[in-house]
């Protein structure tokens, strides 16, 4: 398959890998946790050698991972979609603040336990009119890799996104010891196995342990099963 100068892009195969052209950088991305255990912040842990594309297991079995060996044959893996296909404001539930909003579509919910320190985001945004809460908000919030949270601005609406490279984050959970989901960053769009295009975001993250019921966004079936990379 030649993809020399392709646009980056993330294709679901039948029952098997994601295909990644365009030359995605590929590194392994760190839940960096706080004093208490609650998830403070990222750290990059590992960079891949460039390639043009690859293809990423989705199955939880190969014995080469991150990359696909083929093992989703001999184990009759079942990728079958079954995510919803609404764009994600249709998802979402609204909770207004006085200076900033909070959007949340709960079932991509990827287990990352962004949200939970310092109260809540949910309670955060009731007082988002205090500087101190206003700034951890927009970080607890950004730092949620699948989109399933994300700011607005009260007054237009406008989104308060990161600045996140076109790149792939494979998640990494050192306080509960298992591996996360593909955390696909900056935009790059996402088709599935039939050939419907998912709606473009700047955050989301694909099952990678093959256990979500939300496939092919991971749903923290991760943390159930122990997956380990």
């Amino acid at each position: 398959m030649s993809t020399v100068g392709s646009k980056p892009a993330v294709v679901v195969s039948k029952n098997g890998p994601y295909l990644v052209t365009g030359g995605v950088p590929l590194s392994k991305q760190s839940i960096v946790p706080d004093a208490e255990g609650g998830s403070r912040e990222w750290k990059a842990s590992e960079a891949f050698a460039p390639r043009e594309s690859y293809a990423l297991c989705r199955c939880g079995h190969s014995n080469t991972k991150p990359f696909c060996d083929g093992t989703h044959k001999k184990i009759a893996f079942d990728g079958t979609e079954t995510a919803s296909r609404q764009p994600y404001r249709e998802l979402s539930k609204l909770s207004e603040g006085p200076v900033l909003s909070l959007t949340d579509a709960e079932s991509l919910c990827a287990s990352a336990r962004f949200c939970d320190p310092n109260g809540t985001v949910w309670r955060q945004v009731e007082r988002t009119d205090d500087d101190a809460v206003r700034a951890t908000f927009i970080r607890q919030v950004s730092h949620c890799p699948s989109g399933r949270l994300a700011a607005l601005e009260r007054s237009t609406g406008k989104p308060v996104e990161p600045a996140l490279p076109v790149s792939i984050g494979l998640i990494e959970d050192p306080v509960e010891g298992v591996s996360g989901p593909v955390w696909v960053r900056g935009g790059i769009p996402v088709t599935s196995a039939d050939g419907f295009k998912y709606e473009v975001r700047n955050r989301i993250t694909l099952c990678r342990c093959g256990a979500s019921k939300n496939k092919p966004f991971c749903d923290g079936s991760h943390v159930t099963v122990g997956f380990r990379a």
